[in-house]
């Protein structure tokens, strides 16, 4: 199965605390995607982790990926995700970003946390100076919040793509939102359900906005901690009874060419 993986490392968290597990963290993602038959792999580290992980050296850190693409999975693309948490002040972020700004091996941005930790507003010019830079925009909307938080993310820091945003599913204004603006929701099943905000498979709402035009991706998050795969996840929706084999097969072909 040739799959579009979307995974960042950014929960493992005191486990992999020194350059070396980091790096150790990193292979393990590689050789498990090149298992699943992944062909591109979105994967990213968190801009704290630049100093804590990579001697505050952002070509070290670019480094440490590419090495470990070309060694383990050079057949798999490569895609860069810098990662932000909401929990941190936006001048620290700022501040950090600074070393990531300019280089053209980061593909994305991805905003993640507590989506109450801090009003959306307040990273409007992270993602100002995001789109500036060319990076695919992205954020963590929807899993916990409301359908409304969902269209508010995506106007006001102008998101390319959603993680997760599944609240979308419980208002037809926020359908015809995304349909309208071809904004894709990455969703993460098996990680909804072990954190309480899907009751189960079967019920899961990527059916009723696949079926409805979203365009939805289906993908793993963290891996060591969920143990679910990819295929794992299509395999789950299908036994589940969630989406037909038809459905799931369309949604792959379309990760495919986005």
């Amino acid at each position: 199965m040739e799959e579009m993986h979307s995974w960042n490392e950014k929960y493992i968290g005191s486990r992999f605390d020194n350059n070396e597990m980091r790096k150790f963290l990193i292979e393990a993602t590689f050789i498990q995607a090149k298992i699943d038959g992944v062909k591109i792999l979105e994967i990213g580290e968190d801009v704290w982790g630049l100093n804590e992980f990579f001697n505050n050296d952002i070509n070290e850190l670019i480094y440490a990926f590419q090495e470990i693409n070309e060694r383990v999975a050079p057949d798999i693309e490569l895609r860069l995700q810098i990662g932000l948490s909401r929990h941190c002040p936006i001048d620290y972020l700022l501040d950090c970003l600074k070393h990531f700004w300019g280089h053209k091996e980061f593909y994305s941005i991805d905003l993640y946390g507590d989506e109450l930790a801090q009003p959306i507003e307040n990273f409007v010019p992270i993602y100002e100076k995001a789109k500036e830079n060319g990076l695919c925009l992205k954020a963590h909307i929807g899993e916990w919040g409301t359908a409304d938080d969902v269209i508010k993310g995506v106007k006001l820091l102008n998101l390319d793509e959603v993680q997760h945003g599944i609240a979308a599913a419980e208002s037809e204004e926020a359908i015809e939102f995304l349909k309208e603006n071809n904004i894709r929701l990455n969703i993460t099943p098996t990680s909804n359900i072990l954190l309480g905000r899907v009751e189960n498979m079967k019920s899961h709402p990527i059916s009723k906005l696949y079926r409805n035009g979203v365009d939805v991706t289906i993908n793993s998050d963290d891996i060591l901690i969920f143990d679910s795969d990819v295929s794992k996840e299509y395999l789950k929706l299908f036994q589940a009874g969630c989406l037909t084999a038809e459905e799931l097969n369309d949604i792959r072909i379309k990760t495919l060419k986005k």
